[in-house]
Formats: structure tokens, sequence, C-alpha cells
């Protein structure tokens, strides 16, 4: 997982991101401000960092593993196995 620690500053950045996305949703929650537009927009911004992150963290994990030339055809296989079966969890 060699990737993650490259990219762990920006990945760090952007998890930092979300949790502060998620504390301020969470506040509009608990204040019952009424404003539902907002929550929306905060569910909606939310959603969209965690795909990224994904779309990042599933990217170098792609290059990593399966664009590696020393890695065997049935490792391939087994890492394209594992990666399907994360997004097909991620996708429901």
């Amino acid at each position: 997982m060699a990737h993650t620690i490259q990219d762990k500053r920006k990945l760090l950045t952007r998890i930092r991101r979300i949790k502060g996305q998620s504390e301020a949703l969470e506040r509009a929650l608990e204040t019952e401000s009424g404003d539902c537009t907002a929550v929306l927009q905060q569910i909606a911004a939310i959603r969209g960092a965690v795909n990224g992150l994904m779309a990042e963290v599933l990217e170098g994990h792609l290059r990593e593993h399966l664009g590696a030339e020393e890695r065997t055809p049935q490792q391939r296989q087994d890492d394209l196995e594992q990666v399907m079966t994360v997004l097909r969890s991620y996708l429901k």
C-alpha cells in the first residue's frame, strides 16, 4: 500500500475536510435550523468529497497493483477481484 503512504498528507487533508463537513452537518441537525436546503447541500458536499477520496485512492491502487509490470497475471487477477468486491460494495 505504498501509494497511500506517498499521498498520505493529501489523503489526510481530504479526510479532515470530510470530517469538518460531517461535523457541520451534525451541528445543523442538532440546532434544528430548519434550513433543509443547507442540510441537503452539506450532504451533497460530503458525498462529493467521499467520492473524490475514493477516486484518488482507487486510482493509486490500480496504478500500483494492476499497472505494475512485476506483478504476475495471477496477482493482477487477485487484485482485480479485490477491487471489484470493494467497488460493488461502494456502489450499492
